[in-house]
């Protein structure tokens, strides 16, 4: 791990699939409380350097560090560290949002009556306090990505890596979830997004 400030070191990130190289040679780092963009057409290996970072997948060959943790050998570490949206946010019909929050929490194995705190404030933390007790089923999908994003930070992650979040939202949900990533960040967590929507990322990424 080189600086303290630095969260994420990638060095020489490569991924076959028999003859097909899907990510060749990704080197990046970047430190805490930034956010970074990866931009690129379908193909260009975005989701299969995410799926490594999670812990998803095992490079065929080069390293990737998340506070220090490798990514494939401390993949119970990663998991702690890291809160990841993928681009279909998996949301359950019949539940309320706290309930779904609960749910997660309790996945996380969060202590009940320390999950009553954690969902109170990711909900206040994405403007969720007032969907509290609604219907996922019957959330507006801009809505549906604030909560994803709730669920993402329910276990308090250092890192945020989030697929698409502006993907499908109208433009008042757009400004919405770029003062969410910014507020985020300020927070001091660490943001990986992923777009194909240049403008929305270069508002927002350092």
């Amino acid at each position: 791990m080189g600086s303290p400030s630095e969260m994420l070191v990638v060095d020489g990130l490569t991924k076959k699939y028999g003859t097909m190289t899907a990510l060749s040679g990704l080197s990046m780092t970047l430190d805490r409380g930034h956010i970074l963009g990866l931009i690129g057409p379908n193909g260009a290996g975005k989701t299969t350097a995410i799926r490594i970072l999670v812990g998803q997948a095992r490079p065929t060959s080069g390293a990737a560090r998340i506070a220090g943790a490798d990514c494939v050998r401390d993949a119970r570490q990663i998991k702690r560290l890291v809160g990841y949206m993928p681009e279909a946010v998996g949301l359950y019909d019949n539940m309320r949002v706290h309930e779904y929050l609960d749910f997660f929490g309790a996945a996380f194995g969060i202590p009940r009556r320390r999950r009553v705190d954690r969902i109170e404030s990711v909900m206040d933390t994405t403007g969720c306090t007032c969907l509290r007790d609604r219907y996922l089923e019957s959330l507006s999908f801009g809505m549906r990505q604030r909560v994803g994003i709730a669920r993402t930070l329910i276990h308090d992650p250092e890192v945020l890596i989030l697929d698409e979040p502006a993907n499908g939202l109208d433009p008042k949900a757009r400004i919405e979830m770029r003062e969410l990533l910014l507020r985020l960040a300020a927070m001091g967590k660490t943001l990986i997004v992923t777009s194909h929507i240049l403008p929305e990322l270069s508002r927002v990424c350092d």
